[in-house]
C-alpha cells in the first residue's frame, strides 16, 4: 500500500470547455491499481471555475483549503475547508473559487474506463 503526497503528482490543466484557471492531479485510479474509483485533487485559482456540466455518474467532493461555491441543480452553496458535497448523477453542477486564495478540493468519481 503506497502512501504518498499529492504534491508528487504533476498537475495537469483542466482543458474541458468552460474551465478557467484549474488544475487536476489524479492521485488514485487505474494506474495505481484502483479498479472502482478515481481520486482527483483539484486546485482552482481565485476567479477560476469548472465548466457547468452534467454526467451520468456521481461525485463526492471534500474541500481542503480556500472558499468558493458549488452550483448544483439550480442552487448555489458556499463552501469552505471541511465542507463536503455529494453530487448525484445527471445534476447540472459547477465549482467556483470566489475567495482570495486557491481552492483545493478532493473529488471522487467511479472509474468509468
Amino acid at each position: 500500500m503506497p502512501i504518498e503526497s499529492y504534491r508528487e503528482v504533476e498537475p495537469a490543466p483542466v482543458t474541458m470547455a468552460g474551465a478557467k484557471d484549474v488544475t487536476m492531479r489524479v492521485v488514485i485510479g487505474p494506474k495505481q491499481g484502483a479498479p472502482n474509483f478515481v481520486m482527483r485533487v483539484f486546485e482552482m485559482q481565485p476567479g477560476g471555475h469548472s465548466p457547468r456540466h452534467r454526467h451520468d455518474y456521481e461525485h463526492e467532493i471534500f474541500v481542503h483549503r480556500g472558499t468558493g461555491e458549488i452550483f448544483c441543480d439550480g442552487k448555489t452553496y458556499p463552501v469552505a475547508p471541511g465542507h463536503y458535497a455529494f453530487i448525484a448523477p445527471n445534476l447540472e453542477h459547477q465549482v467556483l473559487n470566489t475567495g482570495q486564495e486557491p481552492l483545493l478540493f478532493v473529488c471522487l468519481i467511479p472509474n468509468i474506463e
